[in-house]
This record gives structure tokens, sequence and C-alpha cells, in this order.
């Protein structure tokens, strides 16, 4: 036999040798300290708030350390979603992404982060339609009133979002498009303050997270007009979706992610995606994000990165098409 083959062969078996050990520590090395940061960019109080904490929640229990939720509000959640980016490669924080950052915003603005080079995708968390809602002042009860409205009131009819590029925002820019009518977008830090001057008369309407108006819809404040995704909610049957009110093929639901920055060890996000998978379909976290509103969807990492792509590319082309720019 080539002598020349032996060496070479018995070089990369000794590399393979010194290699696995490490990749396997690597991957052992977990948590990477002592707690867990999951950083939301929308503010406390908020549907992606809560999500984040019920998951936390189970996340600590399960690894049997602290998970701190850092909220860092701003931007549409670009602040957040920044900080991340930018920040620590030890895999020790973990940011519940969302759709607006993820897909939306690199087609409206110019950001200090690349979200497909600079995060790296673990799983998906939750996906889940809006639902389009009305301050009960504002005397509109049905979708085709809301429509009917805005068509004889050009840019008087406001509604608000969690932010610049969120999927609050671009569900009234499509919403526009199809119907086309001229509603006037309010941006907010997220969805409590929304909520807040939603309640107070300050705006119209809102595409609010279901979980964020429910309880103000049992009381009366909130009308329920149409939900934003392809099938009705299960918690308001009687709400129809905007797609079977005379818009076909409409569809803009929201999601939450879990995204690291891309400089953690491709070890620790295999680990963190098989530690936050068990959390999304623990039976108990299922429940209670389903009762929020919220169901989760766990997946891989690549199902995600395409998720996103996907996303990216329809968002895209409805802010081209709309000529869509924020300040």
């Amino acid at each position: 036999m080539n002598k020349r083959y032996l060496l070479t062969t018995s070089a990369c078996a000794a590399l393979l040798a010194i290699a696995s050990p490490w990749a396997q520590a690597q991957a052992q090395d977990f948590p990477p300290k002592k707690s867990v940061t999951i950083v939301v960019g929308f503010a406390a109080g908020g549907a992606a708030d809560a999500a984040a904490r019920i998951i936390g929640k189970k996340l600590g229990d399960n690894l049997g350390v602290p998970v701190i939720i850092d909220n860092k509000p701003g931007a549409g959640g670009n602040i957040a979603h920044q900080y991340v980016a930018q920040g620590s490669a030890d895999g020790s924080v973990l940011l519940f992404g969302s759709v607006g950052p993820l897909a939306i915003a690199q087609h409206l603005m110019k950001l200090p982060y690349d979200p497909v080079k600079d995060l790296a995708p673990i799983t998906m968390g939750v996906n889940f339609p809006n639902v389009l809602v009305v301050h009960s002042g504002t005397k509109i009860k049905t979708f085709g009133e809301f429509i009917a409205y805005a068509k004889q009131n050009p840019g008087k009819l406001d509604y608000a979002s969690t932010g610049n590029g969120s999927a609050s925002h671009l569900a009234g820019e499509l919403m526009d498009d199809m119907a086309k009518i001229d509603t006037l977008h309010v941006p907010y830090k997220g969805g409590a303050p929304a909520l807040q001057d939603l309640l107070g008369g300050r705006v119209a309407a809102y595409y609010s997270t279901l979980n964020t108006a429910q309880p103000h819809i049992q009381s009366g404040k909130l009308v329920p007009l149409a939900s934003t995704g392809p099938k009705r909610l299960p918690q308001l049957p009687s709400v129809p979706t905007i797609a079977e009110s005379g818009y076909p093929g409409y569809s803009a639901t929201n999601w939450y992610a879990f995204v690291a920055s891309s400089k953690v060890p491709t070890a620790v996000l295999d680990r963190w995606n098989t530690e936050l998978v068990k959390v999304l379909k623990a039976p108990e976290v299922v429940t209670e994000l389903n009762g929020h509103g919220m169901p989760p969807q766990p997946g891989t990492r690549d199902e995600l990165a395409k998720e996103i792509e996907r996303e990216s590319s329809t968002w895209g082309r409805v802010i081209r098409d709309r000529k869509i720019t924020v300040q």
C-alpha cells in the first residue's frame, strides 16, 4: 500500500479524533451561562411578551437555570434585533424575533444589521392570525361597514400597529391595496401602548393579536370585525376572515420565532433547537399558548430559514407595489 496514503489517512484520523471530542464538548457546554436571556422587541404586556414568558418558564424548569425576559421595545422590534445581532456569541442570549424585523423591515429601511447574515434561525415559536378590531365608539359593527367608512373618508380612518414594518402595519397596507382604500397608519412601540390608545379612543382600529384584544372584546369595549388568516379563529367562530368577506387570497399571519446571533456555534444553535422544540411540544405549554390564541409551531432550523425567505419575498413585493416608505 502507498506509504503517502497511509500517512494521509493516519493524519485525517488523528484530526477527527481531536475534532470530534471538541465538537461534543461544544454541544455539551449547555446552557452557556448560569442564566439565559430571551430578548423581546416589544413592550411588556403584549402578545410577544406573554408568549415569551410562557415558553421561558418551561425552558427554565427544563434546564434548571433562570430564564430572564428582557423587553427592548422600539422601532418595530428592530432595536432588540440589532442588540442580539451585534451581541454575545456564547449562546446565552436568545431573541424571540418577529416577522417585521426578520422579513419585512429590510425592504422598508436601511438597517444597521443584516437579519439574514447576522441572525441565525433556531425554530419557529408561534404563528397566528391577527384580528381587526375597532373601538366601540366608532359605531362600526361589521367589516363591510369598516370598508364603506374608509372609502367615504379617505385618509381619516386610522389604525394602530406595533411599529413600522410590523405584521400589524403590513396587514393594514395589504388591506388598503386589495380594497382600494386609504387608511392612516399610526405606529407604536408594541401591543400594550397601541391597545392603550385604542381603548382611549385616540385611534379607531388595530390589527391586534387575539391575546391582546380578547378581554376587551368580551367587555364590549372593542368590536371584532374580521381575522387576517386563512381560517376563522376558534375563539371567535362568528367573526369572518377578511378572505371570506370579499377579498379572497388575503392572508397576513403574525409570528414570533427564536433566533440568535449568527456568531453562536452551530452545535449550540442545534442544541437550542432541541430544547425549544421540546418546550413548544410540552402539553401544558401547548394548552396555554392555544388559550392565548397563539398556537405553537415548532420546527427545524432549516424550516424557519425557508419561512423567513418566503415571507420576505411576499412582503417585499407588497412594499414595492404599494411604494411604502417610512420616515
